[in-house]
């Protein structure tokens, strides 16, 4: 499937879950009709996303053993990249299927993945760097200033 078939995919079962109120059910759902195919997921790129090595690169980041969490890992290309990084990272997803798939692809990872909903995170997360990229985009609107306030509080202070 390419980008462009499967982006109507995604619009195709998102629409269906939003009709019915479920702003974040289309993720699982996803995941397990692409039955392992990444070409289904339009946001994987099977590498870390260009822009977070960018920054790194160009901050000259240094983890120094510090925390990271990706929220809406996806199929894990970033968390591990942040792993490579050096951070001891926690990456999660709504969708159990990309969870699993995440640790198919990454069997030998030290990252820990995690199911997990951003609107329900425990308060006890706290990160001295939190990776976004996509997740909040994906969301209706209603829904986008109250995931950016949920992913705010994760944030460790001096993080």
């Amino acid at each position: 499937m390419n980008k462009e078939e499967a982006r109507r995919k995604v619009a195709e079962i998102a629409g269906e879950h939003f009709r019915r109120g479920d702003p974040v059910g289309w993720f699982e759902a996803l995941y397990q009709q692409s039955a392992g195919d990444a070409s289904w997921i339009p946001w994987a790129d099977m590498q870390p996303n260009p822009a977070l090595v960018e920054w790194f690169e160009r901050e000259q980041i240094k983890s120094g053993g510090k925390s990271a969490v990706v929220i809406g890992c996806g199929l894990g290309d970033d968390a591990e990249y942040l792993a490579a990084m050096g951070y001891q990272v926690t990456a999660f997803d709504i969708s159990p299927s990309a969870v699993d798939w995440c640790k198919q692809r990454y069997p030998q990872t030290r990252v820990n993945y995690q199911v997990a909903d951003l609107f329900t995170l425990s308060p006890n997360w706290l990160f001295d760097l939190v990776v976004e990229i996509y997740t909040v985009q994906a969301l209706p609107t209603a829904f986008r200033e109250r995931a950016i306030t949920s992913l705010a509080r994760l944030v460790e202070t001096g993080g």
